[in-house]
C-alpha cells in the first residue's frame, strides 16, 4: 500500500471510531437495559434478542442519529421534537423489518393504547423520548469522556470489534432462518395432514 493510501484509510478509521464506539456502548447499554426491565417485570435477566450476543443495535442506532442532529447545530425545540420521532421511528422500523424477514415479532405493544402494529406505542415512546433526552444530555459526555480515554486502545480494536458483530449478526441470520424454515416446514405438513 502507498503511503497516502494508509494515511486515508487511517483518516477514515479516525473519523469513524467516536461513532462505532458509542454505537457499541449503547447497543451493550440497551441490552443490560432491556435486561434489567426484564427482570423487573418477568423475575429474569435474560430476554431474547435478535442477536445473540450482548447488544441491541437499536440502542446504539438512535443515539447515532441524534447525535448527528445535534451535530448539524438544530435548534433546541427542534432537537427535542426529534428526541421523540427518532428513537420510535427506528423501533419501528426494526419491529417492522424483523417481523417481515423473519415472521416474529419480539415486542408487541398491541395490548397498549396509542400502538402502531404493535411496534410502537406513545407510552414507551415517551419513555424513549425521556431516555434519549438523558442519553444525549446526561451520559453522552461521559461516554465521550470515556472514548477519549480508550481511544489509542479502542482504535487497532476496531477491526476486532466488527468482527465479532459481523459473525454474531451472520450467525443470528443462519440461526434464525434456519428456524424458519423449519417453521414453514412444520406448517406445509399439518396443512398437507388437513
Amino acid at each position: 500500500m502507498t503511503p497516502v493510501l494508509l494515511q486515508d484509510s487511517y483518516s477514515a478509521v479516525a473519523a469513524v471510531s467516536p461513532y462505532l464506539f458509542y454505537f457499541t456502548v449503547y447497543s451493550f447499554l440497551g441490552w443490560v437495559l432491556e435486561g434489567s426491565y426484564n427482570l423487573y417485570s418477568a423475575g429474569t435477566f435474560r430476554k431474547e434478542g435478535f442477536l445473540k450476543g450482548p447488544f441491541k443495535p437499536m440502542y446504539g442506532c438512535a443515539p447515532l442519529l441524534l447525535l448527528t442532529g445535534q451535530s448539524i447545530g438544530l435548534p433546541l425545540p427542534i432537537f427535542l421534537m426529534l428526541a421523540l420521532i427518532v428513537p420510535s421511528a427506528v423501533e419501528f422500523v426494526s419491529g417492522w423489518l424483523l417481523k417481515g424477514i423473519f415472521r416474529k415479532q419480539w415486542w408487541d405493544y398491541s395490548g397498549m393504547p396509542y400502538q402502531l402494529q404493535g411496534h410502537i406505542c406513545l407510552k414507551f415512546s415517551l419513555y424513549w423520548w425521556g431516555l434519549s433526552i438523558a442519553c444525549i444530555y446526561g451520559l453522552q459526555p461521559l461516554v465521550h469522556f470515556l472514548y477519549l480515554h480508550v481511544e489509542r486502545v479502542w482504535t487497532p480494536v476496531i477491526p476486532l470489534a466488527l468482527l465479532l458483530f459481523s459473525a454474531d449478526l451472520l450467525w443470528t441470520f443462519r440461526t434464525r432462518r434456519r428456524g424458519l424454515r423449519e417453521l414453514d416446514s412444520t406448517e406445509q405438513l399439518e396443512l398437507g395432514e388437513g
